[in-house]
C-alpha cells in the first residue's frame, strides 16, 4: 500500500505525468545512473519560480524518499540549470551534467586571474564524475561565479578524501584548479543576491523533506505487518504530525515563491525559516523512528540504514543554530515578523 516510488506530495493537484517514471528509473546506489537520470530532467523539471516550483519541489522529496544520493545529485544539477537560466547562460545543456561548487573553508582559496582558476575549492561533490560546475572564485571585486568544464586537465579532485558511511556515492572532496579557463556568469557578487538563491536551498530542503518520508515509511509498515502497541501508535502520530508541519511549510513556501513573494530579504527570511522547520522535523523523524524500531533495522535492513545515513550527513548542510542566528539578525533590521 505504502511503495517505496509513491511520490511525495506537497499539495492539491494532480502529480506531475512525468514523476512516476522517474521515480521507477532511479537505480540505489547507482551515481552512473543518477546522473543520467538528472540530465534527463534538464528540460522536463520546470524552473522555480515560474508557477511549477511544487512540482519541482514534489520531484526532489519523491526522490529524497527513494533514493537521496539520486535527490542529491539532482538537486545540485537542476539548481546549476536554474542559476544559468538566471544569468541567460542556458543555451546549449544537452548530455551535460552539473554541480555548483560554492563552499569556502580555511586554508583553501581559488582564484579568477586572466580568464582561468587557480587555487582550491573545499566540497566539490562528485567533480570527478561531472562534465561541468558553477563554481564561485575571489576576484579583485569579490567573488563572483564562473562555469567550468570539469573535464580539463587542470582539473584534480580528491576523491580520497571522502570518508563518509551516508552518501558514500556522491564524493565532495576538495578539488584543485590550475589554469582552467572559465566564463563569468553573472557580475561579482551576482551569485548570493540573485532572487534565485533562496529557492536553491529551499529545493535542498524538499529533499530532506523526502528523505524524512522515506525512514517514516519504514515505521509505518512495521505498524501494518504486526498490530502496533500504544507506544508504537504514540510514534506513528509523532511522525505524521511532525511530517505534516514541514510539508505545510514547504508547500507554502511553494505558493510564495510562485507568486513572487520571496524576493530580496523576504526570500532569505523565507528560505531560512523553512529550512529551519524541515531540518528539526527531519531530525526529529529519525529519532523518532529510531525509537519506535529499535536496534534491528539500522542494523539488518541495508536500505533502511542508507536512508538514516545518508539522510544525517545531507541535512549537516543546514546550518542549524548559525541559520537561526541569522533568521534573528534580519527580523530585528526588517519588518515587524508577527
Amino acid at each position: 500500500r505504502h511503495g517505496v516510488t509513491e511520490p511525495v506530495r506537497l499539495g492539491a493537484g494532480g502529480a506531475a505525468p512525468w514523476l512516476a517514471a522517474t521515480l521507477a528509473a532511479v537505480v540505489p546506489e547507482d551515481v552512473g545512473a543518477h546522473l543520467a537520470l538528472a540530465s534527463g530532467l534538464t528540460a522536463v523539471a520546470p524552473a522555480p519560480g515560474g508557477g511549477g516550483t511544487r512540482q519541482r519541489w514534489e520531484l526532489l522529496a519523491s526522490l529524497g524518499a527513494v533514493d537521496l544520493g539520486a535527490a542529491r545529485v539532482v538537486e545540485a544539477h537542476l539548481d546549476a540549470v536554474a542559476i544559468l537560466a538566471e544569468a541567460g547562460a542556458d543555451d546549449d545543456l544537452d548530455g551535460t551534467t552539473w554541480g555548483v561548487f560554492a563552499a569556502e573553508g580555511a586554508g583553501s582559496r581559488l582564484d579568477a586571474v586572466d580568464g582561468t582558476l587557480t587555487g582550491t575549492k573545499p566540497w566539490c561533490s562528485l567533480a570527478g564524475s561531472l562534465s561541468h560546475a558553477l563554481v564561485t572564485a575571489h576576484t579583485t571585486g569579490g567573488r563572483r561565479l564562473f562555469a567550468v568544464d570539469l573535464r580539463h586537465p587542470g582539473v584534480r579532485a580528491d576523491v580520497g578524501a571522502w570518508r563518509a558511511r551516508g552518501l558514500v556515492e556522491v564524493p565532495s572532496g576538495p578539488v584543485t584548479f590550475e589554469a582552467v579557463p572559465a566564463t563569468p556568469v553573472g557580475e561579482a557578487g551576482w551569485y548570493l543576491t540573485r532572487p534565485g538563491f533562496a529557492y536553491g536551498g529551499l529545493g535542498v530542503a524538499a529533499a530532506w523533506f523526502g528523505g524524512a518520508v522515506g525512514i517514516a515509511r519504514a515505521l509505518l509498515a512495521a505498524a501494518e505487518r504486526r498490530p502496533p502497541d500504544d507506544i508504537a501508535l504514540w510514534h506513528l502520530g509523532r511522525v505524521d504530525a511532525t511530517l505534516h508541519r514541514a510539508r505545510c511549510v514547504l508547500a507554502d513556501a511553494a505558493r510564495q515563491v510562485d507568486a513572487g513573494a520571496a524576493e530580496g530579504a523576504a526570500g532569505e527570511i523565507l528560505a531560512l525559516r523553512a529550512r529551519t522547520v524541515v531540518a528539526e522535523a527531519a531530525e526529529a523523524v529519525i529519532g523518532c523512528v529510531g525509537h519506535a524500531l529499535g536496534p534491528a533495522p539500522l542494523a539488518l535492513d541495508a536500505a533502511h540504514a542508507r536512508r538514516v545515513s545518508d539522510l544525517t550527513l545531507y541535512l549537516r548542510q543546514h546550518h542549524a543554530e548559525r541559520d537561526e542566528v541569522s533568521l534573528g539578525r534580519m527580523l530585528l533590521v526588517g519588518a515587524r515578523p508577527w
